[in-house]
């Protein structure tokens, strides 16, 4: 059997990801009382999701927002060299004050919502207060990046000379009135356009649910399934451990929300299987860190952007996982193909099949956990029930299935283990949001967004590729060393109204700006996804972004697909275009692969791949005569590849 190679997982996390630098406490009624509070917020949690509790908006998200910012000053330290062993008296402080601001919600919630707008004292204390606790917290987990974009935002704010706390107007498009801090403060503390707005909603609802399912899954054996059903399948095959760590970082990835997890989760076995066939230390990294980032645009749960999606949007979920579900499966169609043009070029062979796991003993073993997911599927889009209900009874599901085999049981150390973990989980996420809420409750204060659109199409002359382009460079800059969720929120915020105001439609400009705030984490010179992928690997990391951006280059084509050409998303179309523009979405796919790989049956010259990137753009507009000279690109590029092969005797793909 395969064995996994021994990889130093929890520091690569910790390298390339803040989230993972945890305490370790060496006090065991310490660590005990942290336990307990973490199942206690896992249990809130679920009891709100169960409707055995419902308090009012403010209160709730108070508490979750209170709950969160409880345990980061609990288990991470305030800077990279303080002690991992102890909490820091000054955290103790940040501890009650995490718990004084719900506390002050919950008791004096009607006078708060009663007087919204025109905050008294206390309110701008405690406002100030929960502020400054969400920057530190999420200095700390997400390192600077996100906090300052806050600290920015709110100077903005602050800026104008007719009103605003700093006497200086902000020049061009961006000037307005100005605010008193007052204002500002009472604005992100008590309504739901700021600190407690969406973001956090679905942070303490979706969020929280699918963290939940996704330890309570993986407790149970089910990435080891994962792992050997793919392996067992695609093994074999040519460059077959390459198609392994697409298939498993897809997966898993979709469940768990992290590039740079997954990436150290599926990478640390793939990776080393896809040197050892002959891939180089670059390609192999590329591929598990590709494959990872794509596993957020892979429905059913796309790393948890598609709830949020949906409560932006005010559309139902099960119309974006529909929606996203072909350019999705095209993505990971494009970087299969790729694998596969490299293994023949490179003369790559798959694995014996004696050393592979056999997929029917898996089954045997493990496939009782396809129930619940069968299960999650049916009550996400044909029960009728609400999403958070539709998770919260898979979760319950999922537990009982597990016990009917021996290998992936779970006793009750084991559920408290998962539970435990999922209120861990959580923090880095929620606080992420709750930080994200500053710019979106600045945003609507001033008027942002609609200034940045308008600076967008003015920077695109009215001219729609223009604006794409720099819509698409606007969201990679943005996202930029951020995590995925606050990444998509931040360049949504800042970016789609840009494209909506040209006609686009909401869903594909959502769609649009996440594709490439996802993208940033493969792309140099902040690829983060790539960086941990060459740290398993031993290649270079930047060269290793470089091959990534390569492999996924199809994945920078499709969004601008699915805005030329709606049917790409399943909006306004029958199951037959559905089919005729995934078809020909496809053959633009694999003309991108062949032209960047040189390879299709022989070797690709510079004209014929500049003749092939020629027709995978043509097919990017979705009228008659561009797609039957795309597919016409496409079969002559076939007919002289065939021919030269056979020329020249190469061997065929």
């Amino acid at each position: 059997m395969i064995k996994e190679e021994k990889i130093d997982k929890q520091a690569l996390l910790e390298e390339f990801e803040k989230e993972s630098r945890t305490r370790n406490f060496v006090s065991p009624i310490v660590e005990k009382a942290l336990k307990w509070i973490a199942l206690i917020v896992t249990f809130y949690h679920l009891a709100y999701a169960s409707g055995y509790i419902r308090p009012e908006t403010l209160r709730h998200r108070s508490i979750h927002v209170g709950m969160i910012l409880f345990m980061t000053f609990a288990i991470y330290p305030a800077f990279k060299k303080s002690s991992r062993k102890f909490i820091a008296w000054y955290d103790y402080i940040f501890m009650i004050l995490s718990v004084a601001i719900p506390t002050y919600m919950w008791v004096n919630y009607q006078a708060i919502i009663d007087r919204v707008g025109d905050a008294n004292q206390m309110d701008v204390i405690m406002g100030t207060i929960l502020v400054l606790l969400v920057i530190e917290a999420s200095r700390r987990i997400t390192g600077w990046a996100l906090p300052l974009i806050g600290i920015i935002f709110m100077i903005y704010a602050l800026m104008g000379a007719r009103q605003g706390l700093i006497p200086i107007n902000v020049p061009g498009l961006f000037l307005h009135r100005g605010f008193q801090w007052t204002k500002l403060i009472g604005h992100l503390f008590s309504n739901t356009e700021g600190i407690y707005g969406t973001s956090v909603n679905v942070a303490s609802t979706y969020i929280f649910l699918f963290i939940v399912f996704g330890e309570v899954m993986n407790k149970c054996g089910m990435g080891k399934f994962f792992n050997d059903i793919a392996i067992g399948l695609a093994g074999h095959t040519k460059g077959g451990p390459a198609k392994v760590a697409v298939i498993a970082a897809g997966l898993l990835g979709s469940i768990n929300g992290s590039a740079i997890a997954n990436v150290v989760t599926t990478g640390a076995f793939t990776i080393p299987l896809m040197k050892k066939i002959g891939y180089s230390k670059e390609f192999s990294g590329a591929v598990s860190s590709t494959a990872s980032v794509g596993g957020q645009l892979l429905p059913p749960i796309m790393g948890a952007a598609a709830f949020i999606m949906a409560e932006t949007l005010g559309i139902k979920y099960k119309v974006i996982v529909v929606s996203a579900a072909i350019p999705a499966l095209i993505y990971y169609l494009g970087i299969i193909f790729q694998i596969q043009m490299r293994a023949s070029k490179d003369k790559l062979d798959g694995m014996p099949k004696d050393q592979l796991p056999n997929v029917k003993e898996t089954m045997k073993i493990y496939g009782h956990l396809v129930i619940p997911i069968i299960f999650l599927v049916y009550m996400l889009f044909f029960s009728g029930y609400t999403v958070i209900k539709g998770a919260f009874l898979t979760i319950l599901i999922t537990i009982v299935v597990a016990q009917l085999k021996k290998e992936t049981r779970m006793n009750l150390k084991d559920i408290e283990q998962a539970f435990i973990a999922s209120a861990k989980s959580t923090v880095s996420v929620a606080i992420a949001c709750a930080c994200v809420g500053i710019v979106i409750g600045v945003s609507s204060l001033t008027g942002f967004t609609i200034n940045m659109a308008s600076t967008i199409i003015s920077l695109g002359g009215k001219s729609l590729m223009l604006t794409l382009v720099f819509t698409m460079v606007t969201c990679m800059i943005l996202g930029m060393g951020l995590p995925s969720i606050p990444a998509y929120i931040i360049t949504v915020t800042i970016a789609a109204p840009a494209l909506i105001e040209l006609g686009i439609r909401p869903l594909a400009a959502h769609l649009f700006c996440f594709y490439f705030a996802m993208f940033a984490n493969i792309t140099p010179p902040v690829a983060l996804a790539s960086f941990a992928a060459a740290g398993i690997s031993g290649g270079n990391p930047m060269k290793t972004g470089i091959v990534s951006v390569k492999l996924a280059l199809a994945g920078f084509i499709i969004p601008y697909m699915f805005v030329y050409n709606n049917q790409l998303l399943l909006i306004d179309t029958t199951f037959i275009q559905g089919i005729q523009v995934a078809l020909t979405a496809c053959v633009g796919v694999f003309l991108i692969s062949a032209a960047v790989e040189g390879f299709l049956y022989t070797k690709v010259n510079v004209l014929m791949r500049i003749i092939m990137l020629a027709g995978a753009f043509l097919l990017i507009d979705s009228s008659l005569l561009t797609d039957l000279l795309g597919v016409g690109t496409f079969i002559v590029a076939v007919a002289v590849q065939k021919l030269l092969a056979k020329k020249h005797s190469n061997v065929a793909v």
